[in-house]
């Protein structure tokens, strides 16, 4: 099974309601998506969205890494053979984090295929279910109890919240919600760097104060402020976890080495793929520290790929994979089986994807 082709196509999906976070805001998915076709007929499946706030990335980016550095790189090669592909895959380019990604989860779509096994089961095989939370997007307090309440009435047990704009607002963002989904609901803050260090410390001491039972705070400060998130940590008790912070495994090493962050959020666009984000659980794991899987505003077919890696190990104990639910249209045909808030893996071969409607061209 060889490497024949690498196609771009491009997918646009819009949103429910525009998504909305200290960073950006997002009212359509406008991603370029992989197919990875072998000399024996078969394609693994890839996708990366633009997102230039967080990795630097936009589709024009992606699209000129893939066809000038990594096609080249990869072309001829043979799936059995991983470790070469990976190395050909991650050494080809610097940077450009979600085109790796894209290319990776295609390639192990194939390599799962090769044997006949879900992509889970390759991996590690630990589960083929994950539950999701889903989030609510940075709006005014109202706006913000009103999404929460229709999210709890649709069965989620777990709520992110984007806050980080105004942190006098958000501790009232979430007392307001808090109130109106009552004391079982997990409640989880993501400031997206929103935050100065001392802010956020007072913010989150407040929180606690308040008796809000916040389960975590997610990169309350600048992606590579990590004394500053030491800080917070120490200062704070509630958990707090790394985002933006952690792209490599070498991220991952020196946060917890550092002590700098209770938690790690993988995410396959900031790590450039399921190759790299096996070696963040990895280190994680010796450290005894928990991760999250989580996602960007993608389509199912990279969230599949998310979902099966959360499945298969059991460091990942949370998954934000809710752009499933944010989307207003699933063109996927296959992929994991959707019931809120729980994914179910099938066991179809790779990621069980058997093609996407509305695919244009790339010129």
């Amino acid at each position: 099974m060889k490497i024949e082709e690498i196609e771009l196509k491009h997918i646009s999906i819009p949103l429910k309601k525009p998504f909305k976070t200290a960073l950006r805001t997002v009212e359509t998915a406008e991603n370029t998506v992989v197919l990875i076709h072998t000399d024996d007929g078969q394609t693994g499946y890839g996708e990366a969205p633009p997102t230039k706030v967080i990795t630097g990335d936009t589709n024009e980016s992606t699209i000129a890494a893939i066809r000038s550095s990594i096609r080249p790189a990869l072309l001829g090669k043979d799936i059995a053979n991983l470790e070469e592909i990976q190395d050909a895959l991650q050494t080809a380019t610097d940077r450009d984090f979600s085109a790796k990604a894209a290319v990776d989860m295609a390639v192990y779509d194939l390599a799962s295929k090769r044997l006949g096994v879900p992509l889970y089961q390759y991996l590690g095989g630990y589960g083929n279910q994950v539950e999701t939370d889903l989030t609510i997007s940075i709006n005014e307090p109202e706006e913000m109890e009103a999404d929460a309440v229709a999210a709890a009435e649709q069965g989620f047990s777990a709520l992110k919240l984007k806050v980080g704009i105004d942190s006098e607002k958000d501790v009232r963002r979430v007392a307001c919600i808090r109130r109106a989904v009552g004391d079982k609901m997990k409640i989880r803050l993501d400031a997206n760097q929103g935050w100065e260090v001392d802010e956020a410390i007072r913010t989150i001491t407040r929180l606690e104060d308040l008796g809000l039972d916040i389960e975590l705070v997610e990169q309350p400060v600048k992606a590579r402020d990590f004394e500053g998130l030491k800080r917070v940590k120490d200062n704070v008790n509630t958990v707090i976890m790394a985002d933006e912070s952690l792209f490599s495994p070498r991220d991952a090493l020196d946060l917890l080495q550092m002590q700098a962050a209770d938690l790690l959020n993988i995410k396959l666009m900031k790590c450039g793929g399921i190759y790299n984000a096996l070696k963040i659980a990895a280190i994680a794991e010796t450290y005894g520290v928990e991760c999250m899987l989580g996602s960007m505003v993608e389509s199912k077919i990279s969230l599949t790929a998310a979902a099966h890696l959360a499945a298969a190990k059991k460091i990942i104990t949370r998954v934000d994979l809710d752009a499933a639910i944010l989307l207003a249209e699933d063109p996927v045909m296959g992929g994991f089986e959707k019931e809120i808030p729980w994914f179910t893996l099938t066991e179809a071969p790779g990621l069980g994807i058997t093609g996407v409607r509305g695919l244009t061209e790339i010129e």
